[in-house]
């Protein structure tokens, strides 16, 4: 009975994040159109004065990539726990499919990246081809409508909660420059209080609230990105049964339509706002470019495959009823939407402004791309319901 229980609460909550994702990756691509249009009109330097005016000692778009994105990390931080406790990850056996194809799907573009960019002033950039980004994937996967299976939508969905937590263990080891160990001693002293709290068996949701925004401020002033927080607030959160009592529960429930409506959106909005110059195709012939295009559009779903027919081939793991090799190599591609992550790490691998902006035209090149290829396969292989 309890078994059944947790089936249902997991189905709930797979369901209620497929879906918000999906509607999320549609409104996303609103966002984008509209900011480019703002950033190349009549209006444009009126837009971009928007994104970098001051508040407080810093920018408006450094307190949405700084800051509501921590919130945006703590979703994934809660759904990435619900996965290893009850969901798709909580069987090894059933894990390891999704888990060898984020990792081929983060090693071969970062790999791709480097053949053209190591020992350049653009090697950094090696983790931008490395992310997928979920809510634009779903949102491509979920155009199929109905006949999509569902152990194809619960193997993109593990495979890119997977490949966000390869995101933020770069982040956290590969751009971190300068650290402040005494602010970094008290973030971590924070979290071991509040997972001792948890281990009390306190389960009231605003300690853990208080301590993460306290938490977030010394780890902002640390040196390591702050992001990171919300990914580690959210493992010392009590899961208890999983259930809908739980506050691990209460709290990314309530999460999902925050994050899916109003903090990516906002984030597409200030980081998209690019001004397309009439150098286009010399921007796509730069070292970071070719990296960036071919790590998206090729490595993600050559890494994705390869590693998926490895494992399956050494009796790792085995192919769940519905998936057939054209249908990963279909997620493959819609694995080369790197958009959010993929722009996040582009702010903090470079800081030449031009190199920036360049960088997040290409992602969207190379996602759009990525993307079109992916629905059209799988529209292709995928029958009509």
């Amino acid at each position: 009975m309890k078994k059944t229980i947790k089936r249902l609460y997991k189905s709930d909550l797979f369901t209620d994040f497929f879906e918000n994702e999906k509607s999320s990756g549609l409104i996303l691509i609103g966002c984008t159109l509209i900011s480019l249009l703002l950033a190349n009109s009549i209006f444009s330097t009126q837009y971009l004065h928007t994104w970098h005016m001051k508040v407080g000692t810093e920018s408006l778009e450094y307190w949405i990539n700084d800051g509501l994105m921590t919130i945006f990390f703590l979703l994934i931080g809660l759904e990435l726990e619900r996965e290893i406790y009850i969901g798709e990850l909580s069987k090894i056996k059933e894990a390891l499919l999704p888990i060898f194809a984020a990792l081929g799907g983060m090693i071969i573009p970062a790999g791709i990246y480097l053949f053209f960019n190591y020992g350049t002033a653009t090697q950094s950039g090696a983790g931008i081809p490395m992310a997928t980004d979920i809510a634009f994937a779903l949102g491509v996967l979920s155009l199929l409508g109905n006949r999509v299976p569902l152990a194809l939508k619960v193997f993109l969905t593990a495979l890119a909660v997977i490949d966000d937590l390869g995101a933020i263990l770069v982040i956290a080891i590969f751009y971190t420059k300068t650290i402040f160990w005494s602010n970094l001693a008290i973030a971590f002293g924070i979290m071991l209080f509040l997972f001792i709290l948890n281990r009390m068996k306190v389960y009231k949701l605003l300690p853990y609230l208080i301590g993460g925004v306290i938490m977030w401020y010394f780890m902002l002033n640390s040196g390591v990105h702050a992001t990171i927080t919300g990914v580690l607030l959210a493992f010392v959160i009590p899961f208890e049964d999983g259930s809908k009592s739980s506050i691990s529960y209460k709290l990314q429930h309530f999460l999902h339509k925050p994050v899916a409506f109003i903090i990516l959106p906002i984030f597409a909005l200030a980081n998209t706002a690019i001004v397309l110059g009439s150098d286009i195709v010399e921007t796509l012939s730069l070292d970071y470019s070719k990296g960036i295009i071919l790590g998206l559009v090729l490595g993600k779903p050559l890494g994705i495959a390869l590693f998926s027919f490895m494992a399956v081939s050494i009796g790792l793991c085995k192919l769940p009823k519905g998936l057939n090799w054209k249908k990963v190599i279909g997620v493959g591609f819609l694995g080369g939407i790197g958009f959010t992550m993929s722009i996040f790490v582009t702010l903090l691998a470079f800081n030449d402004h031009h190199i920036i902006n360049n960088a997040k035209f290409i992602i969207l090149l190379s996602s759009l791309t990525a993307g079109c290829i992916g629905f059209m396969l799988l529209k292709h292989n995928l029958k009509k319901k």
